[in-house]
């Protein structure tokens, strides 16, 4: 088994990732605040995560390998969108966090090990903020507010290469009478009329919003654990905050690596819901379909930024269909998959290199001209076998080849169409073929291709 190399953003380098403990590697991927629908800038991410935690399961073993994504479902964005629907907080995050459920079935995603919500963690997050005041590193402020101090922790800044020097120069504009210093964040926030709020030492009030993810992940996960990721946009300052809070409530190194997928762009700019560019992962899934989507997401490394165009999406149809050609024409039912190839090895070489998913593709399209070019129809079926189990760890290839080429059995037919089929099968069966070319005509128009065969006849939609 070769080493895995991954891109750790902290040390800005690939280096050979080293389980903490190979029988239980931890993963937390920051997940969803619930307060509307998700977009596809969402999707990257989730997409990207599935496939680094699919691999990492078959590497390592699924039984080996905690994958934890959490929700965040209170938040100052759900309070303000509740506020504007006039509706309970709890009303509007079990909404979004079902159509959030919805999205993911649809994208094909992994279910994590662990759904953490923030709301289920305040008393863990009280503990972890307790600890931090006794270690020095926080303080309460007159309101009831609870800040962490960033100058109390030298290495602030390490992740995203910040300088506090020049944070401190931007942060200035910032005035709250309530931090010792402008670089402050909020632990606890004291709770206002109206706002959701929980007891706490030091009164009323909720977490702050980077404290939640290290009280969740350390509690699933341990004080230090393996893979921590998110998108590129959480750098700074989630991640570093939260590095920063748990670092300094525990002594210990909070994460091992760090990995953070690039942007999804439109017209260069960051797909967010703040500029009001977005488009949401169930809208562009009217339009194509899931696999489509995914295929077009690991077409780019996971690093680097990637331009959304739904005529890119679409285009990602005739590759897909390449490679279910192959395995509709060679399948063969009960067929174990070839091992020990060069194309498993390429195969595995290219995920064990940071996910390169784009050269993984690659091996399966030349794994597909292995297969059109053997004689050996058993060998030939071995290799289908193994660009499914290929295929399979970056979420592809698992449907039905003939539908998806347009392949469909009668009985998926509408009824009228189904009527019309059997109308010229009478046709023919009384040698009528005036009349039944009057039909293959009449199913033609309504996008249904009949071929006649000495076997009988297959239908297929056009």
């Amino acid at each position: 088994m070769t080493d895995l190399i991954i891109y750790d953003t902290r040390s800005q380098q690939k280096r050979q990732f080293i389980p903490l403990n190979s029988h239980n590697i931890g993963i937390y991927v920051c997940g969803i605040t619930v307060y509307d629908y998700c977009h596809i800038g969402h999707a990257r991410t989730f997409i990207a995560f599935d496939v680094i935690v699919r691999y990492l399961k078959h590497k390592y073993g699924a039984q080996n390998v905690k994958f934890v994504r959490n929700i965040t479902d209170i938040d100052d964005k759900i309070i303000k969108r509740a506020q504007e629907n006039n509706e309970p907080y709890t009303k509007l995050t079990a909404r979004f966090i079902q159509a959030m459920h919805e999205d993911a079935d649809n994208l094909g995603l992994l279910s994590p090990d662990a759904e953490p919500r923030a709301t289920e963690y305040m008393p863990a997050m009280i503990k972890l903020i307790q600890q931090i005041l006794l270690k020095q590193h926080a303080y309460v402020a007159a309101n009831g507010d609870v800040y962490y101090k960033v100058r109390s922790f030298p290495a602030y800044g390490s992740l995203a290469k910040r300088n506090l020097d020049d944070l401190a120069c931007g942060a200035r504009v910032e005035v709250n009478e309530e931090k010792l210093d402008p670089l402050d964040f909020v632990l606890w926030k004291a709770a206002k009329p109206g706002e959701p709020q929980w007891d706490s030492p030091w009164g009323p009030g909720r977490p702050g919003w980077h404290l939640e993810c290290s009280a969740m992940s350390m509690d699933l996960l341990g004080e230090t654990f393996d893979l921590h990721g998110g998108g590129f946009d959480l750098i700074f300052p989630h991640h570093e905050n939260e590095c920063a809070q748990s670092t300094a409530a525990t002594g210990k190194e909070f994460v091992k690596s760090w990995l953070h997928v690039g942007f999804l762009q439109i017209a260069k700019e960051k797909m967010s819901k703040s500029l009001n560019n977005f488009v949401t992962i169930r809208e562009v899934l009217q339009q194509v379909h899931a696999e489509e989507l995914r295929y077009f997401m690991l077409s780019g490394h996971y690093r680097s930024a990637l331009e959304y165009s739904l005529d890119l999406i679409q285009q990602a149809k005739q590759p897909l269909e390449r490679l279910y050609t192959a395995i509709d024409s060679f399948a063969i039912a009960g067929v174990a998959a070839a091992k020990d190839t060069e194309y498993g090895e390429r195969f595995m070489r290219a995920m064990d290199d940071d996910f390169n998913t784009p050269e993984a593709l690659a091996v399966l399209f030349d794994l597909v001209k292995e297969i059109n070019k053997t004689n050996d129809l058993q060998q030939a079926a071995a290799l289908v076998a193994l660009l499914k189990e290929l295929g399979s760890i970056l979420g592809l290839l698992q449907r039905d080849a003939a539908t998806v080429l347009g392949k469909v059995e009668l009985t998926a037919l509408d009824q009228h169409v189904q009527d019309l089929i059997s109308a010229r099968n009478a046709a023919r069966s009384s040698k009528n073929w005036a009349e039944a070319d009057r039909i293959r005509a009449e199913l033609s128009a309504l996008g249904v291709a009949i071929d006649d065969t000495a076997s009988g006849s297959t239908v297929k939609k056009l």
